[in-house]
Order: C-alpha cells, then sequence, then structure tokens
C-alpha cells in the first residue's frame, strides 16, 4: 500500500505542491496567490500557542472552504454517537464483544461507524471516543466528504487496505498501519481496488493532538521513531458536479451541498496534516531481567492532559516481539489500573488470552476493574520452561484513557457482546 509519495518525520514544517511554482516564495504578487488560488490557513491550535504546540498550515486551494451551501442535520449515520454519554448506571464488569459480522447493505465508511463508548467534553477539548467501523462502498462513488470539527480521528484498520483522499494529499492505508487525520481536514474514504469490504477501530480524540510520547529513561532510541511517520504530498481534484460535505460538530452531523469537490488544494506548507505510520517499525523495548514492565513502554502516539504523565489518552500496541526474562510470570499481570482500557485485535491471537478475542474484537476494562489473563493462559504460564521465546501470535492495541469509557447502550445491546466473558477466570476461585 505504499505506492504514493510521502514526505517523513513527524510534526514537521513540510512544504508540497502538486503543480510547480503554486507556493509563493516570498511576496510574488502584491494581491493574490500563484495561477490565480486562493490562500487559506487551518489553525489546529490557538494563534499563540507555545510554538512546539503551534499547530497550522497554509493551503493553496482552486476555491476556498467557504464555497458550500447552507449546513442541515445529517441522520443517516445513526451510530455514530458523541459525548456526552448516557450518565446511567455504570457498572464495574469487563465487557468484551466478538467481531461484527459481514455487511448485508450497502455502507460507506461515515455510515459504518457504530460508537462502542467514550467520555469528555467536547467544547472543552477533553476526552474521546472510541468507534468501530465497517463499509463496503467507497465515498467517492456518490462524491461525500467529512470533517470532524470535534476531534482528530486515528484510524486503525483491521481488515482490508482503503484510500484516504485528504485535502493535502492521498493515504493508502493497510492493516497493521495507522492514520491520524487532524480536527477539521476534510477527507473521503475509498475501497482500495479488489478490495469488497474494509474494518476497523477509530479513535476520536477530543483533547490535545496526538504526539509521540516522551522517551525518559530509554533515552535516544527506541519505540516510535519521527523519521517514519509519513506525509502526503500535495495532490488535488478538479471534480465539478454535485458534491455533499458531512461536518460533525458537537456531537451532531450535519451536511451542505457542494458544486465541486474540497479536495481541491494544489499545494500547502505547515506542520498540521494528516499523517500514516506503519505499526511494523516500532521499536518494541521489554525487560531482559525480570517482573513484567507496564504496558506503558509500548506507547506509540499519546494526547496529554493538564495532569503531567496521565493522558487524555494512549495508544498503544502489542507487537510480535522477543520475551527475554527469568523467575517471572510471562504473561500480561492480573492488574487494577487507574487508567480505562478499550482493546482491540488487528490480527491473530494475544498471548493474554486463550479464546473470544478475534481479530475484529474489542474488549473494555474500566477503571480498578480487574482483569488478567485467562485461567488457561495462566495455568500454562505458570509450568511452561523459562526460556527465551518470540511472541508473533498476532497484533493488539490499546486505547488507555484517564476518563472512564461509558459503554453507549448501542454497544450494550449489540449481539456481540459476550454476556459471558467473566467465566474466563471462574475455575481460578
Amino acid at each position: 500500500m505504499d505506492d504514493l509519495s510521502y514526505i517523513s518525520g513527524f510534526g514537521n514544517e513540510f512544504a508540497s505542491e502538486a503543480k510547480a511554482g503554486a507556493l509563493p516564495e516570498g511576496q510574488n504578487s502584491p494581491q493574490s496567490a500563484p495561477y490565480g488560488l486562493y490562500a487559506e490557513q487551518i489553525s489546529g491550535s490557538a494563534f499563540t500557542a507555545p510554538k512546539a504546540q503551534n499547530k497550522r498550515s497554509w493551503f493553496y486551494r482552486l476555491k476556498p472552504s467557504v464555497c458550500h451551501g447552507k449546513y442541515r442535520q445529517y441522520k443517516a449515520a445513526a451510530h455514530f454517537l458523541s459525548a456526552p454519554f448516557d450518565k446511567g448506571a455504570l457498572s464495574p464488569n469487563q465487557l468484551r464483544w466478538s467481531p461484527k459480522p459481514a455487511l448485508k447493505d450497502h455502507v460507506d465508511f461515515i455510515d459504518g461507524i457504530h460508537t462502542v463508548a467514550g467520555n469528555g467534553v467536547i467544547d472543552e477539548w477533553s476526552g474521546l471516543a472510541v468507534h468501530v467501523y465497517k463499509a463496503n462502498v467507497s465515498m467517492g462513488k456518490k462524491h461525500r466528504y467529512f470533517y470532524n470539527g470535534d476531534g482528530e480521528m486515528l484510524i486503525v484498520p483491521q481488515g482490508g487496505e482503503m484510500i484516504v483522499r485528504t485535502e493535502m494529499g492521498v493515504l493508502a492505508l493497510a492493516p497493521e498501519e495507522i492514520a491520524v487525520i487532524p480536527r477539521g481536514i476534510k477527507f473521503a474514504v475509498d475501497l482500495a481496488d479488489g478490495i469488497s469490504e474494509i474494518s476497523g477501530y477509530i479513535c476520536e480524540n477530543y483533547g490535545a493532538p496526538f504526539e509521540l510520547p516522551e522517551r525518559g529513561p530509554i533515552g535516544a532510541n527506541g519505540l516510535a521513531n519521527p523519521r517514519d511517520f509519513l506525509y502526503p504530498v500535495a495532490a488535488y481534484e478538479e471534480f465539478e458536479g454535485g458534491c455533499t460535505q458531512i461536518a460533525k460538530f458537537m456531537g451532531n452531523l450535519w451536511e451542505a451541498d457542494l458544486r465541486s469537490t474540497p479536495l481541491n488544494v494544489v499545494a500547502w506548507h505547515g506542520n498540521y496534516a494528516p499523517y500514516k505510520y506503519n505499526l511494523k517499525h516500532f521499536n518494541t523495548i521489554n525487560t531482559v531481567s525480570f517482573d513484567h514492565p507496564d504496558p506503558s513502554i509500548f506507547t506509540v502516539l499519546t494526547s496529554p492532559s493538564h495532569i503531567t504523565g496521565t493522558a487524555n489518552v494512549d495508544f498503544v500496541i502489542f507487537p510480535p516481539r522477543w520475551m527475554v526474562a527469568e523467575k517471572t510470570f510471562r504473561p500480561p499481570y492480573f492488574h487494577r489500573n487507574l487508567m480505562s482500557e478499550f482493546m482491540g485485535m488487528i490480527n491473530g491471537q494475544y498471548d493474554g488470552k486463550s479464546d473470544g478475542f478475534a481479530p475484529g474484537g474489542y474488549s473494555l476494562h474500566n477503571t480498578m476493574s480487574a482483569h488478567g489473563p485467562d485461567s488457561e493462559v495462566y495455568k500454562k504460564a505458570i509450568n511452561a520452561e523459562l526460556q527465551p521465546h518470540y511472541l508473533d501470535g498476532g497484533l493488539a492495541f490499546m486505547f488507555e484513557s484517564r476518563y472512564v469509557m461509558r459503554p453507549t447502550h448501542q454497544a450494550l445491546e449489540d449481539d456481540t457482546l459476550q454476556h459471558d466473558y467473566i467465566d474466563v477466570w471462574q475455575d481460578m476461585a
């Protein structure tokens, strides 16, 4: 899926043009941009944010973004929900869902989003929502486009390759890769050639933009390296005709008519742009002596909160890796956390579960809810010969947050909810 051109490096100032000379150098003209393009800035932070946190990009486009019809509420994506979430009684029970079945109807990416859980306050820029998605129709088929005014979207594909067309260029995305679409950036999701259905997970981050975590005593190397993050080069469309732009704003979806595609940016420069990352490039750090380290060592990206060291949301992966340790318990240990954990399975088998956690499935363990390896996994582990071995059974991930994630009513009523999940630990009593 890397047959496109990309710019590499995380959070850098980039410049890209699809047409030579489209990016002004200095003041080329006293009144207009090259080729009669419209100059437009998008700001992903306050104007006065410190330089290290200041996010903005300049677009040079065929038409400005204000060229759209009046917005009206869009209600077709009835399962795409947002904060505030249900404030009813929330149990501390461990929750797990099986993968959703294949689609029967024709559904595109936006209409195929189902919200599982979340918390926070959108208009205070805090919290998150967790969604799963399934789609079997390209958004380009009906010239539909989308932007999220409530937060950035971290997309974690589980099944099928997709093409993400954005204002700033095109991202080809496959399972074992991720993409982040910043708040406000317009895009459309298409199925790649030969793909009949795509599926995966989304973290909608209402808070501070994702950034690389501090490495602390790890030092200069390890975890995710900046050079492995890829940004699209400028590419623009010139489609003229009926289009629909869907916007998410304050928890509701809105649609407006357009006379031409909004993906008409001929050139851009700045540090506010969509990007992708191949999870195979993650450099895992692990123990070589004893005791199981905390899962924070697997953090790829973090959205910090106002409490230092306590994330609004972390994106964590559990990739294939060597396990080298002695006189210690190998699988994930039993634990109760202040942070809440939503976990998904991209492929294979998670080393802490023997059954029931299949690719496309997901689980939710909220604040202080006890969880850990299945009884069967535990029994095998305490009798296994201790020697270095390679964990290559699969790829799992976690969205970890300081917020209790409130499950949606639709998630609790879904046929895929495993009502017997608690049984995997009962013969240990």
